[in-house]
């Protein structure tokens, strides 16, 4: 299993140290470093000042935005970035949200699955540098009747194969990313519950597309926060905020993904709690709402020794790539978790 680091979104607050954090994990040896967007920093620019000021690590969008971008703009956007890092970019894609996509982009949330099959397609078929056309139910390329014309990008990216990635929580998304993609980004998970909310889905579009799951990576994002072990409770009270807000406020009654998320892994009546404080206006009281160990079981926490065993239950339970994003109130605080992270997961034996 390899290491990962997510940036989230710039402009959190953090944004001064996420350079030095991104450094500090490429001399660690992680694998990826992943940054955010959603109705404020773009994920494309924030990658390209890491990626022109790191040397070995990744860079990877979690997620660039289906409804802000044409698809031959993100084939555009993957291959320069491919191009200008010598070959470490990892194109992550995402539907986003109702709220987001209508409210921000005017772009209709209707039909993602069949939305995101065919601007994988497209974004693909433009990778290959073969004359750009596309005759499906969200687009037509050329358009008919007028002046366009078959053309193709001009840039060359470093690779053949850009390895894509979807950012899948339901099960037919899952589904569909297993059969039709090179990775499941994820959030949220738990290990002991990660095959039935999951795994099994990806699996089952990868046999639908005729595949196994060797090769393919499932990349979950996790908080880590280092302490002592009696100070658990209070660790994971940190991220009270941060899972209400998912939970509860991510999305309307009806279109929340990752409450419809907290719901399959058991905690219905808390779910159900969490989302109606937190639409009500009450963000406190949805976070005092949050069970210890929904978070717990979504998080790491604890001692090295005890994010390892967690790091061990992540691997057996399918993950190939556990991506971090470190929490601390300062620098050194976040260093510290990385180099915590990498500890980790040599004494877990799974460096």
């Amino acid at each position: 299993m390899q290491l990962g680091i997510n940036l989230g979104y710039w402009g959190a607050g953090m944004d001064a140290d996420n350079l030095a954090v991104a450094q500090e994990a490429d001399r660690l040896g992680y694998a990826v470093c992943w940054a955010a967007e959603a109705y404020g920093s773009d994920a494309a620019t924030v990658l390209t000042w890491v990626a022109a000021q790191t040397e070995r690590i990744d860079v990877g969008s979690a997620i660039f935005q289906i409804p802000a971008r044409q698809p031959a703009m993100t084939a555009m956007t993957a291959a320069t970035l491919d191009s200008l890092s010598g070959g470490r970019f990892r194109l992550g894609l995402g539907v986003s949200g109702p709220q987001v996509s209508e409210g921000w982009y005017g772009v209709k949330f209707d039909k993602p699955l069949a939305r995101t099959r065919e601007y994988v397609e497209i974004v693909r078929k433009a990778m290959t540098r073969e004359r750009l056309t596309y005759e499906g139910t969200h687009w037509t390329l050329p358009l008919p009747g007028g002046p366009g014309k078959p053309i193709k990008l001009t840039v060359h990216p470093q690779r053949e194969h850009i390895p894509l990635y979807i950012a899948a929580i339901g099960p037919k998304n899952l589904e569909q990313t297993g059969e039709i993609a090179d990775g499941a980004l994820l959030i949220f998970p738990s290990a002991a519950h990660l095959e039935d909310t999951a795994i099994k889905h990806l699996r089952a579009g990868r046999e639908k597309a005729g595949k196994t799951m060797d090769g393919f990576d499932v990349c979950p994002t996790l908080p880590l926060a280092v302490g002592d072990d009696k100070d658990v409770t209070a660790l994971a009270d940190t991220f009270r905020p941060y899972t209400a807000l998912y939970v509860g406020g991510m999305g309307s009654p009806k279109q929340n993904f990752y409450n419809q998320l907290a719901q399959r892994m058991g905690y219905e009546k808390e779910a159900a709690e969490i989302q109606e404080k937190y639409l009500s206006g009450d963000k406190q009281g949805a976070a005092a709402a949050v069970p210890h160990e929904l978070i717990d079981q979504t998080t790491l926490l604890g001692s090295v020794d005890r994010i390892a065993d967690r790091m061990k239950a992540y691997s057996e339970a399918g993950v190939t790539t556990l991506s971090l994003a470190p929490a601390g109130f300062t620098l050194d605080e976040r260093l510290a978790s990385l180099r915590a992270g990498s500890e980790a997961l040599e004494r877990a034996g799974l460096a």
